[in-house]
């Protein structure tokens, strides 16, 4: 096998396996615990695909990863297993860590010790960067802004993890950028923004526009959308579609000598950026409907707007978002319609 994808029935991880060239198939491993119920329906598309699965909880199962690596020697994996709840890492801290931290640092391990040629590619996040509460934001009409000339956040900002799940993958995310300095191994940390798009099997607290296009449709069909927002409603995020997730992906291992042993934000930078009421507004219009929603607290250390600074990655690899949020969420309301998944939401 050549391309290892932990996690590989989740969001990102099923949409990477399917955007090979079928006569690749062939050479995918599939590894994911199925801890989610959802991930089933996405290791059924992968089967009539003849996609390879193996079934493994890396956080709990050193021998086993190391035993693949070590037979296989793949060219590159793609680390995209985790936890990913705010929620459940606020409940369970010890299992964020394990499903975060112990599951990446079980991967970098075996790449050490039985195949340092492999290029590990991890998933991390904006949260490394905690609330961003030192720069000073302006509250307008429907969002938070900075100043005009605000282009987004760049991988200069200090790391300040906050809260159980920032912390674990922020120390994962650490884990693979030394292993780069100190072993000289072939990683490469995303830091992503708010990725969405077909085959995306969102809840409240993961997958917001996802979630809020379910909402939106629910009403259009059910007459049923009464729904919470947190805070104001203001907050802004970049949004970025899984097709440019999954090409970024496939070019970066292509280009590992450029990449090796560095983090990069990855967004759909300020064109593709929407506040949480501006997401509403737009979907009433879409849908031609009145959404029925009411405000709760905030989420802990949330931020007010996270935008990403592409300028390192398209500096190294030309790479920039190429799915307009209109577009994009076209095809997630599509797929959502389709696929009848607002019924259950």
């Amino acid at each position: 096998m050549k391309y290892f994808i932990t996690g590989g029935c989740g969001f990102i991880g099923t949409n990477l396996a399917l955007s090979f060239n079928k006569k690749n198939y062939k050479n995918l491993l599939i590894i994911d615990n199925l801890s989610k119920p959802t991930a089933n329906k996405n290791l059924s598309i992968l089967k009539k695909n003849n996609i390879t699965f193996k079934k493994i909880d890396i956080g709990k199962s050193k021998n086993k990863i190391e035993e693949l690596i070590k037979k296989h020697k793949p060219k590159v994996i793609f680390h995209l297993a985790g936890q990913v709840a705010m929620s459940t890492s606020l409940e369970r801290p010890d299992f964020d860590f394990q499903g975060n931290v112990l599951s990446t640092i079980n991967i970098l391990e075996g790449i050490r010790k039985f195949s340092k040629k492999t290029i590990l590619i991890f998933s991390s996040t904006n949260k490394v960067y905690g609330d961003l509460n030192n720069f000073n934001y302006v509250e307008n009409k429907t969002r938070f802004s900075i100043t005009k000339n605000f282009k987004g956040f760049s991988e200069n900002n200090i790391l300040d993890f906050k809260s159980p799940y920032a912390c674990s993958k922020g120390s994962a995310d650490q884990y693979v950028l030394d292993y780069a300095r100190v072993f000289n191994l072939n990683t490469i940390v995303f830091r992503h923004s708010s990725v969405y798009g077909g085959r995306q099997f969102f809840t409240y607290d993961q997958g917001w526009i996802g979630w809020f296009c379910a909402q939106a449709i629910k009403h259009k069909f059910l007459k049923r959308s009464k729904f919470s927002i947190t805070g104001n409603g203001k907050q802004v995020r970049d949004l970025v579609h899984i097709d440019d997730i999954t090409r970024l992906y496939k070019l970066s291992f292509k280009n590992i000598k450029k990449l090796k042993g560095e983090a990069y934000n990855i967004g759909g930078g300020i064109k593709n950026s929407l506040s949480v009421i501006e997401l509403l507004s737009f979907l009433e219009k879409k849908l031609k409907i009145k959404l029925n929603y009411y405000k709760i607290e905030n989420r802990l250390y949330d931020q007010k707007i996270f935008i990403s600074d592409n300028k390192k990655i398209y500096k190294y690899l030309k790479w920039k978002p190429l799915v307009s949020y209109k577009n994009g969420i076209d095809q997630m309301l599509e797929w959502i319609k389709k696929s009848e998944i607002y019924k259950n939401v």
